[in-house]
């Protein structure tokens, strides 16, 4: 009995190491978790402010600067180290996927490094400029709740008179190496700043927020602010406003380039394919994705020549398109409010048949509004994400600069993409994960983000839409045109594709209107690799399903698969098809 008991206890002990040893494991993995998202939030703190991280209100970082490179350069080079001392072994599944999501990103970050991707630091489409334009709204992510809420974007908007000196400094640099933006770029961009200088301080947009006061402010602090941030506004921010908008006038735009790719930059091919490779988190080429997207072209147009009999058009499909773009049933909205209203019948719709689908559903509430006047001309239907803890919901904005030209025959599938089942459903859902550390819960990959959203359009006769074979074309068409981004994003940067010769190949192949297909070619030009993303993340869902439904047969669960892709957040596309793999084998 001595030596069992002594044999039990030096089990015991050994147990308890072993236990200790696995506990610690599991603390210092969290440690490099939790530290990784502080890291990304220090360097993006706009970012942060979107995913609802408070703390960084105040902060701006200056992100086109050598200091602020060499700063992201140690937080690769520190996290790369870290991970070096992980034993993967002791990790669980979801913590593995933590491990290749940072090592992922680690990589693809310092390959980006390699390039002057600093030195045109603004564009038309998105960026520090247009995200600030966007938080002086006062509706937007920027809390504006309290003194110190309207304190702290006072100090992002000294910093951000400052920031736009930077921006100079640098694009000053690009003119000098011949990296700069195409001029077709250039003057989208004049407008932008040009409009941020008002005759009248209260109708300047960042003045916004301090006429919109919430109860809480007194008085006394209401005409503080409003003298701090008109003082801000009238000797710091138009100043720079006005400089700004001379550079792009005088030096700039006489600089800026004829061509429109960024192939044809000092080293613009090799950058190209790292984008291409961030965007679509796989390793095909940027000749391989152009022809797979010639022959997915080939086969959506197909499928829309039978729509076009269907209805009993008489004419080429090209023909057929031109009478969608200016049918006048399509185009019968008399004010903007009626745009707003057929997007929430459509949700309306829908809502009966979410649960036929999607056992997993997400809590934080969902809204529709039009986007902003100042960037509503230039801007894509889009959604904004809520916060996790329910404060500010999730929005989908719809652009509606000209009401009389609206057409609508696409709104059904856009809702389905932009709002539920898709960005609403998969980013809350992310958010709402507790399951998934922090970095995980606000992360993305637009591969997987925008490839799950182009997939949720393919449901819609099973949520009970596209009963109209317009609407059901409108599908088609998105789907074309994510289609024919993967041939135009890669004929410009990778082909030497004019702008002119991408917009005829769209309107040789999509019913978009000659003025949203301008906008959507200047995008693709100022944002390269972006446009890639939908379809390869939506062909790789579909092929996914498909495996999934030919080797489970009966025990296919459309809830289960739909359940699986979502329940890990966003995550590189090689990873989600090891998961999915792995729950076709094992049911788990």
């Amino acid at each position: 009995m001595k030596n069992i008991h002594k044999i039990s206890a030096m089990v015991f002990l050994s147990l308890l190491f072993v236990n200790c040893k696995s506990e610690k494991k599991e603390q210092d993995f969290k440690a490099i978790t939790d530290a990784y998202f502080d890291g990304k939030n220090e360097l993006d703190p706009l970012g942060a402010t979107q995913n609802g991280q408070n703390e960084y209100n105040d902060k701006l970082v200056f992100e086109m600067t050598d200091s602020y490179r060499k700063k992201q350069a140690a937080f690769f080079d520190k996290f790369e180290n870290e991970l070096a001392t992980v034993d993967t072994t002791a990790l669980s599944a979801e913590e593995k996927n933590s491990y290749d999501i940072i090592k992922w990103e680690v990589s693809i970050g310092k390959d980006l490094l390699k390039y002057d991707t600093n030195l045109m630091p603004i564009h038309q489409f998105w960026g520090t400029n247009l995200t600030l334009g966007q938080f002086a709204g006062g509706s937007s992510a920027q809390p504006f709740k309290t003194e110190k809420d309207y304190k702290n974007f006072l100090k992002r908007m000294d910093l951000f008179s400052v920031w736009m000196d930077s921006a100079m400094v640098y694009m000053k640099k690009g003119i000098d190496k011949g990296i700069v933006l195409p001029k077709a770029l250039t003057v989208k961009i004049i407008p932008q700043f040009e409009s941020m200088v008002t005759p009248n301080v209260e109708d300047n947009l960042f003045y916004s927020a301090v006429k919109a006061f919430p109860k809480e402010i007194t008085a006394d602090q209401q005409d503080a602010l409003k003298k701090e941030y008109a003082a801000t506004i009238k000797e710091k921010l138009e100043p720079k406003f006005k400089k700004m908008t001379e550079f792009l006038k005088n030096e700039y735009l006489p600089a800026s380039r004829s061509t429109s790719g960024i192939g044809s930059l000092p080293n613009g091919a090799a950058l190209y394919k790292v984008y291409a490779k961030q965007w679509t988190t796989t390793t095909k080429t940027p000749e391989e994705i152009h022809e797979l997207g010639l022959k997915e072209v080939a086969r959506i147009k197909a499928e829309m020549e039978k729509v076009k009999d269907q209805v009993g058009f008489k004419g080429t499909i090209n023909e057929f398109f031109e009478h969608v773009r200016t049918k006048p049933e399509l185009m019968s909205f008399k004010t903007p409010e009626e745009v707003i209203a057929n997007f929430e019948r459509i949700h309306k719709t829908i809502k009966p048949n979410v649960d036929k689908l999607f056992s997993l559903q997400p809590k934080c509430a969902f809204q529709i509004k039009r986007t902003e006047a100042f960037r509503e001309k230039t801007a894509s239907a889009e959604y904004s994400q809520g916060t996790a803890d329910g404060t500010r919901p999730g929005t989908f904005y719809v652009p509606i600069p000209d009401v009389k030209a609206y057409n609508f025959y696409g709104d059904e599938d856009l809702f389905l993409h932009e709002a539920i089942p898709g960005h609403h459903f998969q980013i809350s859902l992310q958010q709402e994960n507790n399951e998934l550390p922090d970095f995980r819960k606000f992360n993305w990959f637009g591969a997987y983000g925008e490839g799950w959203a182009l997939y949720t359009e393919s449901l819609g006769k099973e949520l009970g839409l596209y009963t109209d074979p317009y609407q059901y074309f409108g599908m088609l068409g998105n789907e074309m045109h994510r289609a024919v981004r993967l041939v135009v994003d890669t004929g410009i940067h990778s082909k030497g594709w004019t702008r002119e010769q991408a917009i005829k190949y769209s309107l040789d192949n999509e019913a978009e209107s000659e003025a949203g297909i301008i906008a959507e070619i200047e995008r693709y030009m100022a944002i390269p690799g972006q446009a890639l993303s939908y379809k390869m993340g939506q062909l790789k869902i579909l092929e996914l399903r498909k495996k999934a439904q030919d080797k489970m047969k009966d025990k296919f669960d459309i809830k289960v698969f739909h359940q699986k892709v979502l329940e890990s957040g966003v995550l590189p596309l090689a990873l989600l098809e090891k998961k999915i793999n792995n729950w076709i084998e094992t049911g788990k």
